[in-house]
């Protein structure tokens, strides 16, 4: 799917989450932009870096440790956008879940679909 696509379809998910989560707050459309777009970048260039320094820690937590690493970029993300308030690290992690939710049913309709019978053994 093409990036800014994605960062569109984020960010009404981050609209969506913020309004269920009463402890984190997008005062408008703009701000969800820059932020669906500064989790995009952090969760490209920042996440697999962590995730392999944390490999140890992530193998004995059954890859719990994933959701601390999501949790972690939500709030380097309120600390880089100004308007975007996370008030604690739960509520980050809350809002990392919600918004892989949220995202995954956005997408639905948008994602491209193969052609009609690729992939698919004939019927002779």
């Amino acid at each position: 799917m093409n990036f800014f696509l994605k960062v569109l379809v984020s960010s009404f998910a981050v609209i969506i989450a913020s309004y269920i989560l009463p402890g984190v707050h997008v005062p408008n459309f703009i701000t969800a932009l820059v932020v669906a777009f500064v989790l995009g970048l952090l969760n490209m260039l920042l996440k697999p870096i962590l995730v392999i320094l944390t490999i140890p820690v992530t193998i004995m937590s059954l890859g719990l440790f994933l959701l601390v690493i999501n949790a972690f970029i939500v709030q380097l993300t309120a600390y880089f956008v100004g308007g975007f308030v996370v008030d604690s690290f739960w509520w980050a992690l809350l809002f990392s879940i919600i918004l892989s939710v949220v995202t995954y049913f956005l997408e639905i309709p948008v994602k491209p679909r193969p052609p009609h019978g690729s992939g698919h053994p004939r019927n002779y």
